[in-house]
């Protein structure tokens, strides 16, 4: 080999060094990155280990120290017991001499409480009729108002299927097997199934009326979930407001789907994440700040010991006054949101020296107008945390029954979690919310 040769492979292998000894520093930076886990990014809990439960977090160690006792505290009794029994000593317990009830006084009171054997009441109704003996035409009476003719399950049997299904996520197979054993009730999967179809007339005029009532919101909240309906990936939406709650299970994530639901209304604060789809929605917008203090926690286990910190410390000062909000002046308000405003500038205006902080930094300023509306108007939560606690049942009853047969049934499951939710707000239980919501269909016209 020539020395023109060698010296044209030794240039050869030097550029091949130093792409390799790139391509070694580029791996080692993504193996040195922490893994995302449900506390620095929007992974939920679930997704933190594949193996054991908690992630990588090791057990607390227990403290030494025994723990101070505390005063026992007992059932309170019952203010209107459904039946009182009162018990008299007739003869003394030491000398047998009897006693009468004037010497004594109630030195012990206690409530037994006891579940009673439920059996379903059947009620056999019988419709007389004959054949008019002057005209000769057919007739028969009338099915009573509250035993209609067709189902021979009423509103009581409806709401409990109803409640158990979407509230506590019992299976069709499990919920025959239960009203039997429980009640004595022999009850099919088809009839349960029957028993929801027929209340989706009832849930889609439900759903309408809130409808209207989040169409003239000033304030809306809103976020999505997965859902899976016929095997594949479908969008929960949720709508909240201060008193109505809207769910709608569609095969979009756009924007569209808003747009579908609120039409040309467009209200005064959108609160939701960062998702493109749900921006310019409202006049002014307020971001998450659950969210993005989450991205700030990965910052800082990436390695950014300066602006992440900073960043933090600043978000959970804000929401800190945000939750004193009801004590606050609006001057003292207005005095803590340019107190915010102005802290914010100055920790953006220090470019970032970690590549994980100038990140943080380039989605703060991309988002700056949208973290301290919440200071700026009292209606406004820092977070969406709102619409987080409504859609967490959904999401468990996805885990649970791996999603929706049909697409009816999908939109049972909205109709519900949507009465429900606006129940909540007003105070009532889910229970109480489908119940009214049968007996209104099984009510006489």
């Amino acid at each position: 080999m020539s020395d023109a040769e060698k010296d044209a492979l030794i240039t050869d292998q030097a550029a091949l060094i130093e792409r390799l000894a790139a391509r070694v520093e580029e791996l080692e930076a993504l193996v040195g990155k922490p893994r995302k886990t449900s506390s620095n990014s929007h992974l939920p809990p679930s997704k933190d280990s594949s193996g054991r439960k908690g992630g990588d977090k090791k057990p607390p160690k227990k403290s030494g120290k025994t723990r101070s006792s505390r005063p026992g505290v007992a059932r309170p009794l019952t203010e209107t017991p459904d039946k009182t029994e009162r018990r008299i000593v007739e003869v003394c317990p030491h000398c047998a001499k009897a006693v009468g009830e004037r010497h004594q006084v109630c030195r012990h009171r206690y409530d037994h409480i006891d579940l009673p054997s439920i059996r379903p009441v059947v009620t056999r109704v019988e419709l007389f009729g004959g054949r008019c003996p002057a005209c000769r035409r057919r007739f028969r009476a009338q099915a009573p108002a509250d035993h209609p003719v067709g189902t021979p399950f009423g509103p009581g049997i409806q709401a409990l299927l109803t409640y158990l299904h979407h509230s506590h996520h019992v299976s069709f197979e499990r919920l025959a097997r239960m009203l039997k054993e429980l009640f004595g009730l022999k009850i099919s999967e088809g009839a349960i199934a029957n028993a929801f179809r027929r209340l989706q007339t009832s849930l889609t005029a439900a759903c309408a009326a809130i409808k209207t009532r989040i169409m003239q919101a000033a304030v809306i909240a809103s976020d999505e979930t997965t859902a899976r309906v016929e095997g594949k990936t479908h969008w929960q939406w949720v709508f909240v407001t201060d008193t109505a709650v809207l769910h709608d299970i569609k095969p979009s994530r756009a924007r569209a789907v808003v747009t579908s639901v609120l039409g040309l209304h467009r209200p005064e604060v959108w609160i939701s994440d960062r998702y493109a789809g749900q921006q310019d929605l409202g006049q002014v917008h307020q971001v998450c700040l659950a969210h993005v203090l989450r991205d700030v926690q990965y910052a800082i286990d990436c390695g950014d010991t300066v602006f992440a910190p900073r960043i933090r410390d600043l978000l959970r000062w804000t929401i800190r006054i945000g939750k004193r909000k009801p004590r606050l002046k609006d001057t003292t308000l207005a005095t803590y949101a340019g107190r915010a405003e102005h802290r914010l500038d100055v920790l953006l205006s220090v470019p970032a020296a970690h590549p994980a902080g100038r990140t943080l930094q380039h989605q703060i300023k991309a988002w700056r107008g949208k973290f301290f509306v919440f200071l700026a108007d009292r209606r406004v939560p820092s977070t969406n945390n709102i619409c987080e606690r409504e859609i967490r049942p959904s999401v468990v009853f996805r885990k649970v029954t791996n999603g929706f047969r049909s697409a009816w049934g999908a939109q049972i499951h909205a109709g519900y979690r949507s009465i429900t939710g606006t129940a909540r707000l007003s105070g009532a239980s889910d229970y109480d919310a489908v119940c009214d919501l049968v007996r209104e269909k099984f009510a006489p016209t």
